[in-house]
């Protein structure tokens, strides 16, 4: 029995060849497909016996929706030009998303509502649950990795690794380009947002409760440190409980009016453009976040967080301002059942000279709780109350912390109870 061959059997199949026996395409069809996007295309049965008034009318309706029709009134580009993009293509290959996720997903995070108040057309969905998943990563991975940080150190912290700044940061290391302004006509690879839309539909806002008395900066209040965890937002800010009723325009319009006091120098120049261009591109950055999670689920989403935010590098040491250190220093020997900490001069150079240095330590015991040089006595002194303090607060159980978000994934290892501090000593405004 002779084998066959596959190959040879569908091989034509593959290969073009011209139309000769067959009768060409309606002229209905060609200009249906010339005339309109794909996604507004609609089967219609043309047959070659059909009367030519009817084909004439087709031809008709057709130039009607094709002069109706145009793409420069659209106020984003249509889904189905991200498939003939080349800037989405590589921006998908840049950031090595997955196969999964669509190029006219990808596409929807570079509308901003400003562009586009469509809901289902722009970011503003996705970037919500983007943000809501950064900034948990984040607050997890902070508390768990140093457990004895303050809550104002928490939050500028936070506010360090996923706020608009720094995902503005983010977004450019990307190599994301913005449109001089949004329309249809823009590449679909490049972010489209204005700075020149009125009255926004659509706001991002986070997370948190509008408290009760109305203009609490004003008054003078009160915000403490308990009250700010249940009703601010994840950087610690007050929820706005006025209503917005400045508009974009209306900042433009400020900056052009205050030329004396700060120049403009571009259309994205003044510094309300750079903070609504900085706003923009953070929330691209929290909206393929949140595309990521929709597409290809929480764990996808939690690496992507980790490889792009959480990797950059941030000196915590330096987001520590102390009031009174040494009585904060005393106060923590004495809640933790320590000798009294005591200042001793280690060393010196030049006491009589221009530039004297003196190395103080301070010890509690026989144990030295931190070391620091200074021009004079007091000056070294508080410096190294001061290291003594950050050593504190800095603590870390080490580089390979566990997270409660490790306990969701099947077949996790029995949960170990993260170190829970008591808090910071003394709160200073």
């Amino acid at each position: 029995m002779k084998r066959l061959r596959v190959d040879r059997l569908t091989g034509h199949l593959l290969v073009a060849r011209p139309r000769s026996c067959c009768s060409p395409a309606s002229p209905a069809a060609v200009a249906l497909r010339s005339a309109r996007p794909d996604h507004c295309i609609r089967s219609i049965r043309a047959q070659s016996t059909a009367a030519a008034a009817q084909q004439v009318s087709e031809v008709d309706y057709l130039s009607e929706s094709k002069s109706a029709f145009d793409p420069t009134e659209l106020p984003s580009p249509l889904p189905n030009r991200a498939l003939q993009s080349a800037k989405l293509a590589a921006l998908h290959a840049r950031l090595s998303l997955s196969p999964k996720i669509p190029l006219q997903a990808l596409a929807r995070t570079l509308v901003d509502a400003s562009a586009d108040e469509h809901p289902q057309f722009n970011n503003t969905n996705l970037a919500f649950v983007g943000q809501t998943i950064i900034n948990y990563h984040v607050a997890e991975w902070l508390m768990c990795r140093y457990p004895r940080l303050p809550m104002p150190i928490i939050w500028e912290a936070v506010k360090a690794y996923c706020g608009p700044a720094a995902l503005f940061q983010v977004a450019r290391s990307w190599g994301v380009e913005h449109a001089a302004a949004p329309g249809g006509e823009v590449d679909p690879g490049l972010l489209q947002f204005s700075v020149h839309n009125p009255k926004p539909a659509v706001t991002l806002v986070g997370l948190g409760y509008k408290r009760v008395e109305a203009e609490p900066d004003k008054r003078h209040w009160r915000r403490g440190i308990s009250n700010r965890v249940v009703f601010d937002d994840d950087f610690g800010n007050a929820v706005d409980i006025t209503p917005n009723t400045e508009t974009r325009l209306d900042l433009m319009q400020e900056d052009t009016s205050d030329q004396q006091t700060e120049p403009v120098y571009t259309s994205y120049g003044t510094h309300r453009t750079r903070e609504i261009a900085e706003e923009a591109h953070a929330t691209f950055v929290r909206a393929v976040v949140g595309a990521i999670y929709a597409h290809c689920g929480r764990e996808s989403a939690k690496a992507f967080v980790k490889a792009h935010i959480l990797s950059r590098t941030l000196d915590l040491a330096r987001l520590f301002r102390f009031a009174k250190p040494t009585v904060e220093l005393a106060t923590l020997c004495a809640r933790e059942d320590f000798d009294a900490p005591v200042a001793r001069l280690l060393s010196e150079t030049g006491r009589l000279s221009r530039t004297p240095v003196f190395v103080v330590g301070i010890y509690s015991g026989k144990d030295k709780l931190g070391e620091a040089a200074g021009p004079s006595l007091d000056a070294a002194r508080l410096k190294a109350a001061i290291n003594a303090l950050k050593a504190w607060y800095l603590y870390s159980p080490g580089d390979k912390v566990r997270v409660p978000s490790d306990m969701l994934v099947e077949g996790a290892a029995k949960w170990e109870p993260a170190h829970i501090d008591l808090g910071e000593i003394v709160t200073s405004h």
